[in-house]
């Protein structure tokens, strides 16, 4: 893009003029930047990664020469962002400067993540904690394309698919385990989001300002959403997408002039149908997160239809008149409401539809607790923007901002309200609690950093204007002093993850090994287990049932479980509570036959191998129950089966290590 062509929608309001032609073609365009930049952000990423994979570096948690490399190359990416920016101010071709600042946001996505991660095959946090059932989860989906839940057999899935399938996709097109594509397709995914965040932006504003939104929007989504790769994509993705989703509500436009009222030509379906698509993205990848934005659209809708009831009452017109242009506005503001939520549905049936269909029919549910967690932040307001941070700096220059332009800027509002949206949904978070659950609230915190982040580039801007006509041309020194505020904040992030970071070299991969070379846990015996009860069994993972505590398996490997690692991540339709309840039932058996009984008249698939851990009364399974509304919301309690249960040639016992394995014959 050059300096002399203007974006559909810039930081002031979207441009209205121009022939429907014209239109077209800057669709067009923006399509053809938009493939342009996921193919070159793949290849940057693809390429990092193997070039970090094919050295052998010290572990992240016992050297520091990882880091220093990783901050080297947060230098180059924002550099190449700096100079994709300067290209376009002076004019340079379109195709040049997309290919720069996309190849500078790929590469800092790349190397912020995948350095730090270089001497591991694990990702943030590992196999550990909320990571084991998101690696469960990849690992289901790259045995096979077919949609279904990540632990129980026969139940169609209930958490969004789509990011999980795209990446077991990935997973078999490069012939990998699951588990081990969960961090190059984490990384992957998450700077072709950059990268597409990148464009969203430079159609909308300036490129150099948008390019300016994207790095910080892009630094900030990896700090404080990089464990959660799925719902990174969206923030990345969802930040620009709130101003389009405000300027098709809105209608062909200006932000003072308030909303159009004629459905047909005043509004840009081209936005109408963008914003769709995206909250059906969404849907197939993350509930939460597509709630809040459906929740902003919504806000978004009320605000434009009091703003067109107020603006239809300052005028001079017949009480007829204004009546008549009250309705139609409305109905043109609901119109396209209903059809964004059209789209987004036909989009997330496409993962949701198996189970939605379940419930239709009355397949039995129970035991599902996914709201059921209130950790300490999660009692509070998150207010990033007070922090004495440089994150906390540029989110208060957002805040202010909007403040200050949120009747004149449609950025200004579509950001302003997504606040809004964030707040409210924290609110009623808290106040679920009275009814005995959540709604999570404290999970947005991300999306709000993220949105402030943005708002206060647009900040730091017109700061920059205050200051040369103040000062004079200052703008090298304003440029040079963000730069270098960006790179300080992202060389941080390694820091902020150190945690997350550590686990990934100090938990045991699914080929038996620790990163930093120490001793591995008891997972090392994994390989061994799957290879024993593939003989044993004379079936593929993908044909037996496991009960098991040790989850860890079920993420390495594709067998089903017959029990899921806590009812906060269990799929509803498989009836934790009841099934947990039948496993104490089957602990008490008085006899093989007995336990034969009751294993063959339970309402589900019963397992046919069991890994159980060696203790003092018995073969132990440690298992999970919910505790909420207490912090931690979970606990842990025994089932021991006694050994003799099993002493019968139905049964074929191993000891393998710290396991008991059981194959029923």
């Amino acid at each position: 893009m050059t300096s002399t062509q203007s974006p559909a929608i810039d930081d002031s309001g979207p441009q209205v003029s121009g022939t429907p032609q014209r239109r077209v073609s800057r669709h067009v365009r923006t399509l053809i930047d938009l493939v342009f930049a996921v193919i070159v952000a793949a290849i940057v990423a693809f390429v990092g990664l193997k070039a970090i994979d094919s050295v052998q570096w010290p572990a992240f948690n016992s050297s520091n020469v990882t880091r220093a490399l990783t901050t080297t190359g947060q230098v180059v990416a924002v550099v190449i962002l700096v100079i994709a920016a300067l290209l376009y101010r002076y004019g340079r071709p379109r195709w040049v400067v997309t290919l720069l600042s996309t190849v500078g946001i790929s590469g800092l996505v790349t190397v912020t993540l995948g350095m730090p991660l270089g001497a591991t095959r694990l990702y943030l946090f590992g196999l550990s904690a909320d990571q084991q059932f998101r690696t469960e989860y990849l690992t289901r989906l790259t045995s096979s394309p077919r949609l279904a839940d990540m632990t129980y057999l026969h139940l169609a899935p209930y958490y969004p698919a789509g990011w999980f399938w795209g990446g077991g996709r990935y997973a078999s097109l490069m012939g990998m385990p699951g588990w081990e594509a969960f961090k190059p397709w984490a990384i992957l995914s998450m700077a072709v989001a950059a990268a597409v965040g990148v464009v969203l932006w430079a159609r909308m504003v300036r490129t150099d300002r948008g390019t300016a939104a994207a790095l910080a929007v892009t630094i900030v989504t990896l700090m404080y959403a990089g464990p959660e790769p799925y719902a990174a994509v969206l923030i990345l993705i969802g930040v620009p997408m709130l101003i389009p989703m405000l300027y098709g509500l809105r209608g062909r436009s200006r932000h003072a002039d308030g909303p159009t009222s004629d459905l047909r030509g005043g509004t840009s379906w081209a936005a109408v149908i963008a914003t769709g698509l995206f909250l059906g993205l969404s849907a197939t990848f993350y509930t939460l997160y597509t709630g809040l934005f459906a929740g902003v659209a919504i806000l978004m809708a009320v605000a434009l239809i009091v703003q067109g009831w107020v603006g239809a009452s300052n005028k001079a017109l017949p009480r007829d008149v204004v009546s008549n242009t009250r309705r139609r506005t409305t109905l043109a503001i609901l119109g396209r409401l209903v059809v964004m939520g059209v789209i987004a549905g036909l989009v997330a049936l496409t993962v949701w539809a198996p189970y939605l269909l379940a419930r239709a029919r009355s397949q039995p549910a129970s035991g599902g607790t996914a709201e059921h967690y209130l950790p300490e932040r999660g009692s509070f307001l998150p207010w990033p923007m007070f922090h004495l941070s440089l994150v906390g700096a540029i989110t208060f220059v957002g805040l202010v901002w909007i403040l200050l332009r949120f009747r004149q800027r449609t950025i200004a509002a579509a950001l302003g309200i997504t606040v809004i949206g964030i707040y409210l949904m924290s609110l009623l978070s808290m106040l679920a609690t009275a009814a005995g659950t959540t709604l999570l609230g404290f999970r947005l915190e991300p999306i709000l950093v993220a949105v402030l982040a943005a708002a206060g580039v647009f900040g730091v801007v017109e700061l920059a204007h205050w200051a040369v006509s103040r000062f004079g041309d200052v703008r090298t020194v304003i440029g040079i002093l963000a730069a270098l505020a960006g790179i300080a904040v992202a060389q941080s992030i390694p820091a902020y993850l150190s945690n997350e970071i550590a686990t990934a070299y100090t938990d045991t991969d699914g080929y038996g090994d620790r990163a930093d070379k120490r001793p591995a846990g008891a997972e090392s015996y994994y390989p061994q287990l799957d290879k024993l009860i593939s003989e044993q069994t004379g079936r593929p993972a993908t044909d037996n049932v496991v009960l098991t505590a040790d989850y860890g398996f079920l993420s390495v490997y594709p067998y089903w479980g017959f029990q899921g690692l806590t009812s906060h991540y269990a799929n509803p339709l498989a009836e934790f509570d009841k099934r947990a309840a039948t496993i104490e039932t089957w602990s008490k058996a008085t006899s093989a036959d007995d336990l034969v009984h009751q294993l063959d008249t339970a309402p589900w698939t019963p397992p046919n191998v069991f890994l159980f851990r060696y203790s003092a009364d018995g073969y132990a399974l440690r298992l999970a129950q919910d505790v909420y509304p207490n912090d931690p919301n979970v606990k842990r309690y025994t089932v021991t089966f006694d050994p003799n249960l099993f002493n019968d040639p139905r049964f074929q016992i191993t000891d393998v290590g710290p396991f008991v394995l059981v194959v029923r014959r």
